[in-house]
């Protein structure tokens, strides 16, 4: 469970929202446009303010692969090419950088960081393909979730030692889920940066910070539905319904696997942003294979 905790303690923070607005219509291509854009700035200043503060040497006495800063050197430059293509495409309205802010102190903990990263935009454009209209964007968006996906995986095998997937298909994660979890490390934004349509939900946290399949975890959130609620946990294309306790605890079943994204909702038939509670969590339960 080599980077759960870290996961715990970098989601757990206040999040400054990115200029979002209520989402009261299908989003159109321009707004699915500038959300990608926004999370493809986050991992571009990400890799340029680590690159910037470590050298090889640094990465090497960190006990990381000799190989691993030249790769991050590459990963650093398909962002920026990313940036370019989709600022290309949207012209003057294109949405500037916004501040951030990063938890890592060394370059161990920067890699642990990019794993969860390239993660989370491989599923965030799993899950915001389904919204454009156009074949050309929706073309170009499978190319850079392929590119995501294999830094992903990279990151997290060859440089972590973890495992390289989490089974036959990633999740699929909305927006609003995805906004949750980027809108962390961001402090502000432009004014002049156009709204998105997204919204934040409230932090979901979870001790202890590393339980494996099987374990009692308790949860840590705001809560004021007055109706039961349910822990649903994503992996792969399936959603897993665990009711909660009255104390907020939950048993983690025993056959997950890989990375998951978990929520608190109010339904356990489906999860939808109406009945979100809290979250996104990420757990990580190696395959011990």
């Amino acid at each position: 469970m080599l980077y759960s905790a870290f996961v715990v303690s970098l989601l757990a923070v206040s999040a400054a929202v990115a200029r979002p607005v209520s989402r009261n219509k299908r989003p159109s291509d321009t707004d699915i446009l500038q959300y990608a854009l926004t999370l493809e700035h986050l991992e571009r200043a990400f890799y340029n303010e680590a690159l910037g503060k470590f050298d090889e040497k640094d990465f090497t006495d960190a006990g990381l692969p000799d190989f691993a800063r030249k790769r991050f050197v590459q990963i650093s430059e398909h962002e920026q090419t990313h940036v370019d293509f989709l600022t290309t495409a949207l012209g003057d309205i294109a949405v500037k950088p916004c501040e951030y802010s990063f938890p890592y102190d060394d370059p161990k903990s920067f890699a642990g960081l990019s794993m969860v990263l390239e993660g989370v935009g491989t599923s965030a454009y799993i899950g915001a393909a389904q919204f454009l209209e156009n074949k050309d964007f929706l073309t170009a968006a499978a190319s850079v979730l392929a590119t995501e996906a294999r830094h992903a995986s990279w990151v997290s095998a060859a440089v972590n030692k973890g495992d390289p997937w989490s089974g036959p298909f990633d999740v699929p994660l909305d927006l609003d889920q995805v906004f949750s979890l980027a809108a962390a490390f961001i402090t502000s934004c432009p004014d002049s940066n156009a709204k998105l349509p997204v919204k934040a939900f409230p932090v979901l946290s979870f001790s202890p910070a590393t339980p494996y399949p099987g374990d009692s975890v308790q949860l840590s959130y705001d809560s004021s539905s007055g109706k039961k609620e349910y822990f649903a946990i994503f992996t792969g294309l399936t959603t897993i319904f665990v009711e909660i306790s009255h104390d907020k605890k939950v048993t983690i079943p025993s056959d997950v696997v890989g990375t998951v994204y978990g929520v608190v909702t109010t339904s356990n038939e489906k999860v939808s942003d109406d009945n979100t509670v809290a979250g996104p969590v990420i757990m990580i339960f190696p395959d011990d294979i």
